[in-house]
């Protein structure tokens, strides 16, 4: 809801986040234990292994010979609410490696065993009562009592490979949710159904937007011609703004030379997220490009560039592929072949300010368009020092986060940083937005990167004659498309504004004797660039009506004998969230003009009441 729709005494509404709450994250943690204790009272062959909270919630995972079957689910909810009541105390230990290690032994848990191994001192254990206790690190509550049995629920069982490892053994993940307070959990189930509804993989199905094939492969999306609209609508979109800001287009091969990757450091750092090598060598193989920016760099390469050429702005939509494990895949959230809309730029060091600030500037024009800049946070990605698995040196690091420091205070943007959320050549400059559900999701983003045109030894020609070394800037407003359209599907639930619809007018007959009057008005408006068409099927107008509102075709032209004769059209539109209304007759050159006109404004809606 937004401000502008919020009632005067707006009803209370719990919508914790989980990072907001300590208290959320010790009572997720607390109720995950309890649930594994009475997995194990009420199964005792059962083994467990690891169970955090996250989101939402919590999980656990069981090796278990038998599957968890829903009556399995109910009896361990009832089993955890009579443990809650008892109010157990949890207790934290501190034990050395070798005494953790003998009682593990007793009770024979091997996973605990290889738990034990990865643990740094001190080794802690957190016992519920004097009943049952596994390896954890905290935090919890003090006790049980602080846990409300009506504010949590089990939901799911999922297949989980041990270690994340498809050659190790497969357990079950029972996930549940927890809350502080009953509302909060009835809150989350109505947001869930919600989501269910809007899930992009159900509409995508029913809207005809998309399919995936098993015989393709999972994680790689098929794209049906009115998918293909969209895409190109938002593509179309982007590329006309790119133009207006001086962006060059370019188009690169979907492998590269196992050799460019070792320069750029992707090889060394990314291989596991590439598809396998082809070819019988390194030093001849080929791989599918996981990122476009080593092929940038190479056409700006290509030839020695002046000072006067700079800045260099190279713009492509290119599809890249990453071996993403199958238990990772999520409709188009998450895929293994995915177009990015990236643009690397080549600037002197004196216009990296304007030009990241530039940047900035088109990304929130951007998700402007899409209604995405109601809520999003811009995070500063930067390296953790304490990692090892960034290339260059503190100098150039300290240069590009100092550059992306001097953006966000000069646009006064609201910002918070994350440390280690830097990509591997240089930090970043996310864009956090959130979604009609309350979701987050990262969608455009703009790099620093002073690393690659070291590695690449790009130079150009500094106006006294030496040669000076550019600096790089990755960005993409976008992000994916894929997860982009995931993304839209769900926020509008299908109902795509009028310039983004892939069908943007549905015009139905009164009877068949209409049909060739509307072929011949839908023609002309695709000749005006308006994505018309006539409905063919043969149905009566109910039912032709009826299709047309579930399909989420914005706009409906009804034609009949009155409006062949006057050469007029009576429209029916719908918009989101609203029931259809009937704007009535009008002539076809005035509908036209104002079809056109939305969607050169790229408008949600088109007519007036």
């Amino acid at each position: 809801m937004s401000n502008s729709e919020a009632p005067e005494q707006p009803e209370k509404i719990y919508l914790p986040r989980t990072s907001e709450s300590e208290t959320l994250k010790k009572i997720r943690h607390t109720t995950s234990h309890v649930m594994a204790m009475a997995v194990q009272k009420l199964f005792p062959e059962a083994q467990v292994t690891i169970g955090p909270w996250i989101e939402n919630g919590f999980y656990y995972d069981f090796d278990k010979p038998e599957p968890f079957t829903e009556q399995d689910l109910k009896a361990i909810k009832k089993e955890m609410d009579k443990i809650i009541k008892r109010k157990l105390p949890v207790i934290r230990e501190e034990v050395s490696r070798e005494e953790a290690e003998r009682r593990i032994k007793a009770i024979n848990e091997p996973y605990k065993l290889e738990i034990l191994q990865g643990l740094e001192e001190p080794i802690t254990i957190y016992h519920l009562g004097d009943e049952w206790w596994d390896l954890c690190a905290g935090p919890h509550v003090e006790t049980t009592s602080e846990l409300n049995p009506k504010a949590i629920d089990l939901e799911t069982v999922a297949g989980a490979y041990w270690r994340g490892d498809a050659t190790k053994a497969q357990l079950q993940r029972i996930y549940g949710t927890a809350w502080e307070a009953p509302e909060q959990l009835i809150e989350y189930k109505r947001r869930k159904e919600e989501a269910l509804k809007r899930d992009h993989r159900k509409l995508g199905k029913e809207l005809g937007l998309f399919i995936f094939s098993d015989q393709v492969g999972p994680g790689l999306p098929l794209w049906t011609p009115k998918g293909t609209v969209l895409r190109t609508t938002l593509e179309d979109f982007l590329k006309q703004e790119q133009l207006k800001r001086g962006y060059l287009p370019v188009v690169t091969p979907h492998i590269g030379r196992v050799e460019l990757f070792k320069t750029s450091g992707h090889w060394q750092k990314y291989k596991e997220d590439l598809f396998p090598m082809m070819g019988a060598s390194e030093d001849e193989g080929f791989v599918l490009k996981a990122m476009n920016c080593p092929f940038h760099v190479q056409i700006y390469k290509s030839q020695l560039r002046s000072y006067r050429e700079l800045p260099i702005r190279l713009a492509e939509f290119g599809t890249v592929y990453r071996y993403e494990q199958s238990g990772e895949l999520g409709g188009l959230t998450r895929v293994r072949g995915f177009t990015q809309d990236d643009a690397h730029l080549f600037v002197m060091p004196e216009q990296l300010d304007d030009e990241f600030l530039k940047v900035v500037d088109l990304i929130q024009s951007t998700l402007r368009v899409l209604k995405l800049d109601q809520s999003f946070k811009a995070r500063l990605s930067f390296r953790d020092p304490n990692l090892d698995k960034y290339i260059g040196s503190d100098e150039a690091w300290n240069k590009a986060e100092n550059a992306i420091r001097r953006a966000v205070e000069t646009l006064g943007m609201s910002h918070f940083e994350g440390i280690g959320e830097a990509a591997f050549y240089g930090p970043k400059l996310d864009f956090i937005v959130h979604d009609a559900l309350e979701r987050e999701w990262q969608l455009g983003t703009v790099q620093v990167d002073y690393n690659l045109p070291e590695r690449f030894d790009l130079e150009y020609v500094a106006e006294d004659g030496t040669r000076k070394r550019p600096v790089m800037i990755h960005r993409a407003p976008f992000g994916s498309l894929e997860r982009l359209i995931g993304i839209l599907i769900e926020q509008y639930a299908g109902d795509f504004p009028f310039w983004l619809a892939p069908v943007q007018v549905r015009i139905v007959q009164v009877s068949e004797a209409q049909l060739p009057y509307a072929k011949e008005i839908a023609e002309k408006m695709r000749s005006h660039g308006i994505r018309a068409e006539a409905d063919t099927s043969g149905e009566r107008l109910p039912k032709q009506i009826r299709n047309a509102e579930k399909e989420k075709i914005p706009v409906m032209a009804v034609v009949g004998a009155a409006e062949v004769e006057n050469n007029t059209l009576s429209i029916r539109i719908r918009a989101a969230g609203e029931k259809s209304r009937d704007i009535g007759a009008i002539s076809v050159t005035e509908a036209i003009k104002q079809l056109k006109n939305a969607i050169e404004n790229r408008e949600a809606s088109v007519f007036s009441a």
